[in-house]
């Protein structure tokens, strides 16, 4: 039975496995997406949701909460470069963001030794996911509405052309 027990070791030490996420966590900082395998990702973005949290939250706060967030921060990831891009580019892409800050896509097996890959990126960092879905603006559509609108549209085209072309 595995009552209680919510860390998954990843058949590491406690200090090699600290060592290892905050090196995954810098690298997706820095690259904005990693791939790894899904037991990794899982457990990297366990460690580094809340760092984000922490850095959005640094602008909603006073000089000394924001001091004390990036020193939490940087104890957690040892990497002062990391830290000032946490705070100053990701922090602003997330910072309307309730929390979700990382997205895991499972890429299938690795030839090697069929471990399950995945990909774990920063949401807010995906084009491809994000342009699709910012400028299609969904709008209630009635039957009423088109009808009434449609005759409009046609007799203004009609007095439209006529003019234009006197001119």
């Amino acid at each position: 039975m595995r009552h209680g027990k919510k860390v998954n070791h990843l058949g590491r030490k406690k200090a090699h496995r600290t060592a290892m996420l905050a090196n995954m966590a810098c690298s997706l900082i820095e690259h904005k997406r990693i791939n790894t395998t899904v037991a990794k990702a899982k457990a990297l973005k366990q460690f580094i949701e809340p760092l984000i949290t922490k850095s959005k939250a640094e602008n909603n706060q006073t000089a000394d909460k924001g001091t004390h967030n990036r020193r939490i921060v940087f104890k957690n990831l040892r990497d002062k470069y990391a830290v000032t891009e946490l705070f100053g580019q990701v922090a602003e892409k997330v910072a309307d963001r309730p929390g979700g800050y990382t997205r895991i896509i499972k890429l299938g097996t690795r030839l090697g030794d069929n471990a399950d890959m995945a990909m774990i990126e920063l949401v807010d960092f995906n084009e491809l996911y994000n342009a699709s879905k910012t400028p299609a603006k969904k709008t209630t559509r009635r039957s009423r509405a088109k009808k009434s609108d449609a005759p409009v549209a046609e007799t203004n085209k009609e007095t439209a052309q006529p003019e234009s072309s006197e001119e």
